[in-house]
């Protein structure tokens, strides 16, 4: 059986055995820096694995100094599992504290607590007082361990309860959208450029091609190592090696997220920020500069909440972050905040809003998608319900690209959902209803108005909604064409339309109609049947609802006259050819009315000419 990958970090005090234990555990000294080795003291991350049945596990081992704090959150940006370490001859330590509230802010909920060196205190005094401390925290429930790596006991112990944490832990997901978040790198000689860091999301595998974020710099995996162990691809949760021979060692500082997903970077982030009520740190004033710890990176940047000047220990609060520099994040994910001067651990959140860039933070539409948000951060409806609400549509290929969800879930989730979809666009069901309410008003409106026109042209409607986007317009048109509507040309219109004169003209159209009725086949020039514009407006109505025939500038006819004169030079030639005088005579109409009216008949193919005779074609 294929063992399931996570990633577990150690947590705890300086000098209180983190990285003997896992040396204890694994076999592996996490300490590679001579300066580490010089002063007994986790400096930087440590790496090792731990093998237990049915599971594989990265271990992330984080400096415990307070002076390196930021060298730990870089570790546990993304892990599965925390062990916490606490030594029962010091007990619960300044460190110990601070570590568990940025486990809390990150929502580290998995982990168990190791009571380290029990043959040199009271491991039973020290349960007891963990026990207490983790109340109230995402760790409330985690098991507690007594162990001493020097006498070997609790070893076995621990392993089991890592072991029933994992079994419980929800196996890693893969969405399709792998994100490494590198800790390391370095040059091999002959290789080049090597990262390492978690690999979350998706896989990532040997010859693809990725993008560094936020530097937008393209490289190829040329290898790839999980473990120490040649891999052809790398699955979520697991320590990664890879090797990007085309890369600077330089391009790659830790921090950088090498992904397949063609997304950018966002330096403005819109998040829920919350401050623990253990904190002792002053309230976090807006406008403060304050160092965000995010995956592996950390940078300045300046917070500014929306509805409040400040933020005390214990409170949450919507709040902007306008980063030094983007950052590759998505919605849901979690960091943490340390002051300007990096010496205290202040706030954590949760973003809700990776694409804060050009909007409007207090803008009602972004209040309302923000609030929305906060109510559950994770959970997918909810996500897709605010992005529409605000946004109104969307490509669903492009549809929450930069969260915690792969494009299946989206599609599922959108097939139970109120929203409109149509040929990869989705929008939001009260959107879509509002703009197809505005535009079966304009076209009404331009029945009511040009009742002689098939409808309203297309271009005229389009500019009418403002849509900017050519593919909102086109499934809109089709949308309405399944539901009453039809296309007349380049125009939009009712299917119940009928063509009219509007009141206006009805007068001039009547007139015209007389005219005609009056000599059927002799009637008025077209100059005197419509001597005015308004009149010249009802002859083109009457000629496009085919009520008269327009042979030339110069004659028009009714339809029914036309029609009997056809019906009756049609009558006559099946007899003999004849000529243009005979067929004058024959109809009682004048050579100004049936010169053209003959070269109508020839032009639609009903008669054809030899010399002066004219017969049927």
């Amino acid at each position: 059986m294929t063992p399931k990958n996570f990633i577990l970090a150690t947590a705890g005090h300086v000098d209180h055995g983190k990285t003997a234990l896992i040396k204890a555990l694994t076999g592996t000294d996490t300490d590679r820096l001579p300066e580490e080795k010089a002063r007994g003291i986790t400096i930087d991350l440590g790496f090792a694995h731990l093998a237990l049945p049915g599971f594989s596990l990265g271990v992330i081992d984080v400096p415990g100094h307070e002076d390196f704090i930021r060298n730990m959150i870089a570790g546990i940006g993304s892990i599965d599992l925390v062990l916490l370490v606490v030594a029962a001859d010091d007990g619960w330590m300044p460190q110990t504290e601070e570590h568990l509230q940025i486990l809390d802010y990150l929502r580290i909920t998995r982990g168990v607590v190791a009571i380290t060196k029990t043959d040199l205190g009271d491991a039973a005094r020290v349960g007891e007082q963990v026990r207490q401390r983790l109340q109230g925290s995402s760790l409330g429930d985690a098991p507690i361990v007594a162990t001493s790596v020097r006498a070997g006991q609790g070893l076995e112990e621990l392993k089991d309860a890592l072991a029933s944490e994992c079994a419980l832990a929800p196996a890693p997901r893969d969405i399709g959208k792998p994100r490494l978040f590198v800790d390391r790198a370095f040059t091999m000689h002959g290789s080049g450029t090597v990262v390492t860091g978690t690999l979350s999301g998706g896989e990532l595998a040997r010859g693809a091609g990725v993008m560094l974020r936020p530097q937008n710099h393209s490289a190829r995996v040329r290898s790839l190592q999980s473990y120490n162990q040649a891999l052809e691809a790398a699955l979520p949760s697991m320590r990664v090696a890879l090797n990007l021979p085309d890369v600077r060692l330089e391009e790659v500082p830790r921090g950088t997220v090498i992904t397949t997903a063609n997304l950018g970077a966002s330096a403005a982030l819109d998040v829920l920020l919350r401050r623990s009520a253990r904190s002792s740190a002053r309230p976090l004033k807006t406008g403060s500069f304050v160092q965000v710890h995010y995956g592996s990176a950390r940078q300045t940047a300046r917070v500014q909440f929306l509805d409040r000047r400040e933020l005390a220990s214990g409170e949450e609060a919507i709040a902007r972050l306008a980063l030094a520099a983007p950052v590759f994040a998505f919605a849901g994910d979690r960091f943490v905040l340390r002051d300007s001067s990096a010496r205290a651990t202040i706030a954590g959140g949760v973003v809700l809003d990776p694409d804060a860039v050009g909007t409007n933070f207090r803008a009602a539409e972004q209040r309302d998608f923000l609030r929305t948000r906060v109510v559950a951060p994770n959970d997918l409806p909810n996500l897709l319900t605010s992005q529409l609400r605000r946004d109104g549509y969307a490509r669903a290929d492009a549809l929450l690209a930069k969260s915690n969800f792969g494009a299946a879930e989206i599609a599922e989730s959108l097939r139970h959902g109120e929203f409109f979809q149509r040929e990869g666009l989705v929008a939001d069901a009260a959107w879509w209803r509002a703009l197809s309410i505005r535009a079966v008003k304009a076209i009404d409106d331009a029945h009511a108005a040009r009742p002689n026109e098939s409808g309203l042209e297309l271009t005229q409607l389009r500019a009418a909604l403002t849509l900017t986007d050519e593919s909102v317009f086109d499934a809109l048109v089709a949308d309405l064409c399944k539901h009453g509507f039809v296309r007349a040309g380049s125009a939009l219109q009712r299917a119940a339309h009928q063509l009219a004169l509007p009141p206006q003209l009805e007068q001039k159209g009547a007139a015209i109609r007389a005219a005609l009725a009056a000599k059927p086949f002799d009637p008025p020039s077209r100059r005197e049947l419509a001597p005015d514009p308004a009149a010249r407006e009802a002859l083109r109505f009457l000629a496009k609802t085919g009520e008269a025939v327009l042979l030339n500038d110069e004659v028009a006819l009714s339809a029914a006259a036309f029609t009997n004169m056809k019906a009756q030079v049609t009558t006559a030639l099946r007899a003999r050819p004849a000529t243009t005088s005979e067929l004058r005579q024959l109809l009682g109409t004048t050579r100004r009315v049936l010169i053209p009216f003959l070269e109508h008949l020839d032009k639609t193919g009903l008669t054809t000419r030899a010399g002066d005779r004219r017969r049927l074609r």
